[in-house]
């Protein structure tokens, strides 16, 4: 049986690039098949995604050696319309890819381009909008939908073409995560019905397993690092050289001393042979400590009583209400719409509340001005694209201090002691556009931090990075934290985010506050992360398993333990 994709000691080289992206690459995908590609930024997954639909080099010419088939055809013979009609991509922003008015228009787009009859078409469209579950919308608007629907619409628009290869580009960065847990299953159903081959390319590893895989390929630098079973690759150490999260239950029976065998399944938690590694387990639970209470501190941000609607009779919050404490670090968490950041814009004072109020320091904020408010707290959002306006990282860091009248003399001063807080002093005189998109993130940081706020609140601090970048953006906002007694609210789906970084998670469902705990306690209350569209972390099921009494008390320690095995690496780094 030939291969649906196939390449051949091949390597590919950017124009602008001195050194190749892929290296020598010999990888084989057979039709039907479902494969996870992962690596950390900058490995040449991506590059690997283009080349297998066209992107390379028909957007992005550059020096290819060995070969590549697709459906047994040379991508330079198909080009890129003719390969569209055998791979389909669904892209990690989806906002992207939409071209149509309506849902109806947008899945219908490809065949209109192929002039099919009117009635085949209502056909097409009708079907593969049952497929994904998307009928109920065929008349709204794409940018009316919520991430999970965007991306179910997406799906429908490339497979209304029957393609015989779906890609899909990290289809979880932007979703919360029971709805990206219903992306996985779709996309599972839609290999079983129609036998496609899929290949998704992901970082978040444990939530990209929740269905099988056939194969998992590891790339790094440039090279297949391995490509093997889920099973095989949970038992090594791969994942950790490579900079890749391996799933937190995988690491808890490490911790715990237990060495993972390929026949204990460990792909899922759910079907995983616990009994050999649960005595460990209850040993190493046993001899952990609890994670040591923080003293308590003054109120810096209080929420009272807080109502919001766009349209009167429709309320998007109602009663909310929190306290939070200087020098915290809070996460807010919820799903898709639940109306996260737009508590986010009320406290900035974007918008005003219906009805209650937000304190400052035990001050009502309602009297202060949009820039009286952000000198006390600052937003960085999502995409620093959307913040950074200055070419020169120097001039965009100063910029809100310039805005201010402050002199040049204490601009420069509190400038570059800023960009040494950030790590960014050798590159202040450097433009925006040379930095990567973690380094942009850290300057939209660094821009806010130069106002000295008492509040700093970010948008999905790490969406879209891998686990090492991941755990640079957020080391760096805890020793920001640590040393500057600023108080952090981060705004995130992440649930390891939550996990690891926050004292606390104020948890919204449908414009109400439905918790206000500890993280663990929240990701281990199955009624909570079910209404509020979270996952239960994995962590509690391995407990359950291990028969551990106290399952949120295992997930502290956990935490704990990791907290204090990353500090003392970051000692012997240091």
């Amino acid at each position: 049986m030939e291969p649906i994709i196939e390449f051949k000691d091949f390597s590919f080289k950017y124009r602008a690039q001195k050194e190749p992206t892929l290296r020598n690459i010999n990888l084989s995908i057979m039709s039907g098949e479902k494969v996870l590609i992962v690596g950390p930024s900058g490995s040449g997954k991506s590059t690997l995604a283009h080349c297998i639909n066209g992107l390379v080099p028909f957007s992005w010419s550059g020096e290819i050696t060995g070969s590549l088939r697709i459906a047994g055809k040379n991508p330079a013979d198909l080009g890129l319309f003719g390969l569209s009609k055998i791979v389909g991509t669904v892209l990690q922003d989806t906002d992207g890819q939409f071209i149509g008015l309506t849902v109806a228009e947008d899945i219908a787009f490809a065949l209109e381009n192929d002039m099919t009859p009117q009635e085949e078409m209502f056909r097409k469209v009708n079907e593969v909008a049952e497929m994904v579950d998307v009928k109920g919308l065929l008349d709204h608007a794409p940018r009316e939908l919520s991430g999970g629907q965007k991306q179910r619409v997406s799906m429908a628009g490339v497979m209304v073409d029957d393609v015989k290869i779906l890609l899909f580009d990290e289809p979880l960065a932007n979703l919360d995560p029971a709805t990206g847990k219903r992306a996985i299953a779709m996309i599972d159903q839609i290999r079983e019905k129609r036998n496609t081959t899929i290949v998704i390319i992901e970082h978040r590893l444990e939530d990209a397993l929740y269905r099988d895989v056939d194969r998992i390929i590891v790339v790094g630098d440039g090279r297949i690092v391995t490509d093997t079973t889920p099973d095989e690759l949970l038992c090594g150490d791969i994942l950790n050289r490579q900079g890749i999260r391996e799933p937190l239950y995988v690491t808890a029976i490490k911790h715990a001393g237990g060495k993972i065998s390929p026949k204990d399944k460990p792909q899922h938690i759910e079907s995983m042979h616990l009994e050999p590694y649960a005595q460990k387990v209850r040993e190493w639970f046993d001899r952990t400590e609890a994670k040591k209470p923080k003293a308590d501190t003054p109120s810096v941000l209080k929420v009272e009583d807080l109502y919001f609607s766009y349209v009167e009779g429709r309320p998007i919050l109602q009663h909310i209400h929190f306290d939070i404490h200087k020098g915290e670090m809070v996460s807010i968490v919820g799903k898709n719409g639940a109306g996260k950041s737009t508590l986010s814009n009320l406290i900035c004072g974007f918008y005003e509340p219906t009805r209650g109020r937000i304190l400052l320091n035990g001050q009502d904020m309602a009297p202060l001005s949009i820039k009286e408010r952000g000198e006390k707290i600052g937003l960085v959002m999502q995409s620093p694209n959307q913040m950074i306006s200055k070419p020169m990282i120097f001039e965009e860091v100063a910029l809100g201090l310039q805005v201010r009248g402050v002199s040049q003399e204490e601009i420069g001063e509190r400038v570059n002691e800023t960009l040494k807080i950030c790590g960014l002093y050798p590159f202040r005189n450097w433009p925006v556009s040379a930095l990567s998109f973690g380094q942009k993130k850290r300057v939209s940081i660094a821009s806010i931090l130069v106002m000295k706020p008492e509040v700093l609140i970010l948008d999905e601090p790490t969406a879209g990075q891998d686990y090492r970048h991941y755990t640079e953006i957020m080391e760096f906002l805890k020793e920001i934290n640590e040393n500057s007694g600023i108080t952090i609210i981060m705004i995130t789906h992440d649930m390891h985010l939550m996990l690891e970084y926050t004292d606390r998670a104020i948890v919204i469902a449908d414009g109400h506050l439905i918790a206000d705990d500890t993280p663990a306690k929240v990701l281990t209350n199955e009624t909570i992360a079910d209404k509020a569209y979270l996952k239960k972390t994995s962590l509690y099921d391995l407990a359950l398993d291990c028969q551990i009494e106290d399952p949120s008390e295992f997930v502290e320690r956990f935490i704990a333990y990791e907290r204090e095995k990353r500090g003392k690496e970051d000692q012997g780094n240091g």
